[in-house]
This record gives structure tokens, C-alpha cells and sequence, in this order.
């Protein structure tokens, strides 16, 4: 439990900290873990607004989580609520101001809004004090509800949030809410990168690349955990990933839309064009400002290599785009990296953006069922892709299809 003192030391770094973190998804789980360990609190989720809904985003559990096993994570379902009087956090959402409860299991009859005891009795967890807050932009509105259940005392009893646990979360989302809307700028900014390679290559869409910059976190944290990574390491990657595995087809804006939207498979010589978008994204991140272009242009670049070394595009010159001499085979053609020679953000990505255009409808195919699915990721682990990272993911399958769950398509593309 946080001192005073400590509770007002957090305070003064949190503004730096938060916007250390640009990806929206790896902020919103920050800003959840800061706010429970500032009112001690068991349980949160975040809610993020669109319009007259809050989106269910975040939500962290600690009873929950002592009940799996080491390295794993606790899978929720995605829905939304209306912003009205009837939910805590559709309140919270439309009035604008916070709720302290007690107890959810004794809301005032006369109160608008009640609780939904949905959750607790699927996971039998038990719900008991709570606390809801706006989450607010420089304009006033309301961006989101932080909700922080679950407030304990030395011995684990769950007791009510004070009146200063509720004036201190109220100055801790004013801090945490300029960080959020920094990052949905962010994310509105890669989309509408991401949007301008959908309208050359309609396979690039938000859902496609949301799904892939999640699943690749995913393998990364169980990776990060096996090999002992160091916490503070791991928060950074992370946020670099998110990032940079969304942007990992960029460079088809390069690529002719005769080549990008034929419905057929691509001739040899087509073929090696549509491989030259790996290097021109690369090279769109040339100009380093900043450990996220160094990442970015990784993942561009190397997230069509294999394990086995028949990838492309292989030992080149990323300014050029010409085999770097000495590592080309007899024919001319770059030598393809191999195993640990590819960067880890890179086979990580490949194997993920593979798992998901195998799962998903285009307009030339329909998706795979996934046994057919896993059973080409399987035959490929040691070829295509890294072992261990294959190895990982199935561990990690439950928490693949909540992800697919949570960024749908719309239909095929």
C-alpha cells in the first residue's frame, strides 16, 4: 500500500511517464496498474468512449490472476455498454462526475443506475466497493470511465475508497487522460497510414493490423518471460512493437496498383516487385528520430525472412535495396537471413501476420478453419518460422482467438 508521501512522489513523475508510452493499447493497461496501486485497489477496467458507447478495453483482476499459472493472462470477453443512467460507468460517462459505492451489492434503490452481478458469478469473484471516474480531455469531455474495484487494507479486507482515495484518482485521471488522448492521436495517426495502404491493397485494413500488433505482443511478453527480460525492457518493447508490427505492409504505398489488386496469383516477375514493399518500407523509417523508427523499419523489413533462410529480402542494402556483397548466392539473389540473424520483432511478425491472413476472408479466398490453420503452423515451425515462437503460441491459443474476437472485420477485404 502507497504511502502519502509516495502517493504524491507517483504523482509528480506519472505525467512523464505516461506519455513515455505513444501505443494506446500498452498505455491503457499503464495507466490501470498505476491507478490500482494508488488506492490499493484488487480489480479495474477502463472503458474508452465512442460516441453514445463505452467500449469495455482493460481490465485487470489480482484475485484472478493468482489463480492461473506463471506467465499467463486473464482472457476477457469485449462488449460495450450505452451512455446512459443505467450502468456505474454509463453514469459516470454521461454525467461527467465520479461514484464511490460501498458495497455494489447495496446500491440505494432510489440510485438511476445498478450492477450487474454477470461477471462475478461466471468467475465466481466477488465484487464489493468501487469507484468510477471520468476520464476527461483539455476540452472538458468525457474520453473514457476508469473504474478501480475492490479497495483492501493491510490484511486483504476489502473496505470502501476514502474520500481522498476519490480526490486522488480524480487528479490521477486529469494526468493519465492528457496521455490517453496523446496516444489516440497516435493511433488515429498510424490508421490513417494504414489507410493509405488499404487503398492500394484492400487486405491492409485497422482490424488486420490491430489484430497482428496484439498477437505480436502477446508472443513477446511469453517470450520476454521465458528469457527473464527485465521489466523495465519489456515495457518499452512492448510499446515499440504495438507499433511497429501495424505498420509491417507500409511500404506496398510503393507498390502498383496492378500488382496489388489482382485477384490471381502473381507471375515471377510480379512476385519480385510485390517483394520489394519489405525494403521500401524499411526505408520510409530511414531518417532515425527515435527507437520506434529502428523498430519500425526492422519489422518492414525482415517479416517476410524464414527460419530456414528462403525468405526475402534477404542481406541487403536498405538505402540501395542491393544484395550487400559477399552475401548473395550464385545467382545474384541476396542470401536470405536465417534463424537468430533475423531480429526477433521480425519473426515475430512474421509468424502472426501469417496465422492471421490464413484465418481471414479476402476476396479471393475464404479464411481457413483454424485446425487447418494450426496445422500449418505447426509443419512450418523450424522452416518458415522460429520454433520457440510457434512453441509459444500455441500456449498461448485462447488469448489468439479473444484477440480475434476483439478486432473483427467488418466482412472479407
Amino acid at each position: 500500500m502507497l504511502s502519502e508521501k509516495e502517493k504524491l512522489d507517483t504523482l509528480t513523475r506519472l505525467g512523464i511517464d505516461l506519455n513515455r508510452v505513444q501505443d494506446l493499447d500498452i498505455l491503457m493497461e499503464r495507466i490501470l496498474t498505476e491507478a490500482r496501486r494508488f488506492v490499493n485497489a484488487d480489480a479495474g477496467s477502463i472503458y474508452i468512449r465512442e460516441g453514445d458507447r463505452l467500449q469495455f478495453a482493460y481490465t485487470q483482476n489480482d484475485t484472478l490472476q493468482k489463480r492461473l499459472e506463471k506467465g499467463e493472462k486473464l482472457i476477457y470477453s469485449t462488449f460495450s455498454i450505452p451512455v446512459d443512467e443505467t450502468s456505474i460507468a454509463g453514469h459516470v460517462a454521461l454525467t461527467g462526475h465520479p461514484i464511490n459505492i460501498e458495497d455494489v451489492y447495496r446500491i440505494e434503490p432510489a440510485r438511476p443506475y445498478g450492477f450487474s452481478d454477470r461477471f462475478d458469478r461466471v468467475s465466481d469473484y466477488k465484487t464489493g466497493s468501487m469507484l468510477a471516474i471520468p476520464l476527461k480531455n483539455i476540452k472538458q469531455d468525457v474520453i473514457g470511465v476508469l473504474q478501480v474495484i475492490n479497495s483492501t487494507d493491510e490484511t486483504e479486507t476489502v473496505i470502501a475508497f476514502s474520500e481522498e482515495d476519490q480526490n486522488m484518482m480524480q487528479v490521477f485521471a486529469s494526468i493519465a487522460s492528457v496521455a490517453l488522448e496523446r496516444a489516440q492521436m497516435t493511433r488515429a495517426i498510424l490508421l490513417r497510414m494504414i489507410r493509405m495502404a488499404e487503398m492500394r491493397d484492400p487486405k491492409e485494413t485497422g482490424a488486420h493490423v490491430n489484430r497482428v500488433g496484439a498477437y505480436a505482443v502477446e508472443i513477446y511478453d511469453r517470450w520476454a518471460y521465458r528469457h527473464n527480460i527485465p521489466v523495465n525492457e519489456i515495457e518499452k518493447s512492448r510499446d515499440l512493437l504495438r507499433m511497429s508490427a501495424m505498420l509491417h505492409d507500409v511500404g506496398k504505398v510503393g507498390i502498383s496498383d496492378l500488382i496489388l489488386r489482382k485477384p490471381d496469383r502473381f507471375n515471377q516477375d510480379e512476385y519480385q516487385i510485390m517483394k520489394q514493399h519489405t525494403v521500401l518500407g524499411a526505408q520510409l523509417f530511414q531518417d532515425l528520430q527515435s527507437d520506434f523508427d529502428e523498430a519500425a523499419a526492422q519489422v518492414a523489413l525482415n517479416h517476410h525472412e524464414r527460419w530456414d533462410g528462403d525468405g526475402y529480402p534477404g542481406h541487403i542494402d536498405i538505402i540501395t535495396g542491393r544484395p550487400i556483397q559477399g552475401r548473395t548466392r550464385p545467382d545474384g539473389i541476396p542470401l536470405g537471413k536465417k534463424g537468430d540473424e533475423i531480429p526477433l520483432f521480425g519473426r515475430i511478425v512474421a509468424l502472426v501476420d501469417v496465422y492471421d491472413a490464413l484465418s481471414s476472408a479476402r476476396v479471393y479466398k475464404e479464411a481457413w478453419n483454424e485446425a487447418r490453420v494450426l496445422d500449418t503452423l505447426e509443419k512450418e515451425a523450424g522452416a518458415q518460422f522460429d520454433p520457440e515462437l510457434v512453441d509459444i503460441f500455441f500456449s498461448s491459443l485462447d488469448m489468439m482467438r479473444a484477440i480475434q474476437e476483439r478486432y473483427m472485420d467488418d466482412g472479407p477485404h
